[in-house]
């Protein structure tokens, strides 16, 4: 693997910035998971469980760059439906969108269900295993996609795993705030989960060959989460003027 001739081509270092911003943006979706996921264990457990997922997703990533070969191989159709041609990718994306939808569901029942008496935290090996696994699961769905994206846009592989690479580091060092901070405010992970209904159903789409342009979701969370900022602020300045008892 000679890097050298690379390092002086500036194409290449195009290629570079553009897929490390596609990358971060594609990782948004897998920081959300992750960090809403994480919210029901003890700081301690929740930050051993972002490092284990962050961990397996940049793992993921390198494993699928590696088998470019049979990465590509998945794209092939493998059985028809409704003449529609439908491919292991297709299955992937349909699966991990179908799990995100019944997830997010679950999750957003759970803390409807338990507002008044309060979300529990949960510390125990087994919910603790159980986070991890879906992790894994998630994770997979998600490189699946974002490894696809990076080898349609670069042709060296040097290139494509430097911008995993860096794209990793951030969502590394924003997995902690992000997690600590919808802890904080809990509205803002009913928020994430409506995300990630949204998000489970673009997936779906993509495994039906209707794509939905990744733009107008982003641009959706985008206002959704300046609206709540407003309103995470408003909060905290009428608790501030609020006389004291």
């Amino acid at each position: 693997m000679n890097v050298l001739p690379l390092l002086s081509d500036p194409n290449a270092w195009a290629a570079l910035v553009t897929l490390t911003v596609l990358e971060i943006v594609l990782g948004i979706d897998n920081l959300v998971f992750i960090s809403v996921l994480t919210t029901r264990l003890d700081p301690d457990k929740a930050r051993r469980a972002r490092q284990i997922g962050l961990s397996l997703a940049f793992i993921f990533r390198i494993i699928m760059l590696a088998g470019l070969t049979w990465l590509m191989g998945l794209t092939a159709p493998v059985v028809t439906l409704f003449g529609m041609a439908i491919s292991w990718r297709d299955i992937i994306l349909i699966g991990g969108g179908l799990f995100l939808i019944a997830k997010a569901t679950h999750e957003i029942h759970s803390e409807v269900e338990a507002r008044e008496s309060g979300t529990a935290v949960s510390s125990t090996k087994e919910a603790f295993a159980w986070i991890v696994l879906q992790l894994v699961a998630v994770d997979l769905v998600f490189s699946l996609d974002s490894i696809i994206t990076a080898i349609g846009m670069a042709e060296d592989l040097e290139v494509m795993i430097a911008a995993v690479v860096i794209a990793m580091i951030v969502m590394y060092l924003a997995a902690g705030p992000v997690g600590a901070f919808i802890a904080k405010h809990p509205t803002t992970k009913m928020l994430a989960l409506a995300f990630l209904v949204l998000i489970g159903v673009a997936l779906v789409a993509d495994g039906f060959e209707f794509h939905i342009p990744r733009g107008y979701i982003y641009f959706a969370m985008t206002f959704a989460a300046g609206v709540e900022a407003f309103n995470v602020m408003a909060r905290r300045n009428r608790r501030r003027r609020r006389p004291p008892a």
